[in-house]
């Protein structure tokens, strides 16, 4: 998922996401630990697309901080 697909989406659908990778990720992990993984680099896509979602919300966040201060 695009940075810019995920800036479309609301602050909800964020965490619903986030949450989803989240559990995904450690599905993932827990599998690499116990068996073979048909898709290692998918651990790695997981990671980024968790970071790509902090970011976001970090940024919203900072905007919404800002412009309360500015008023």
């Amino acid at each position: 998922m695009k940075a810019s697909e995920l800036r479309e989406m609301s602050d909800d659908q964020l965490k619903a996401t986030l949450k989803d990778t989240a559990e995904s990720l450690f599905r993932l992990s827990m599998q690499a630990q116990t068996e073979r993984l048909d898709a290692p680099s998918e651990l790695s896509k997981q990671r980024r697309l968790i970071a790509r979602i902090k970011t976001i919300q970090h940024e919203r966040l900072a905007a919404s901080v800002t412009e309360e201060v500015a008023t």
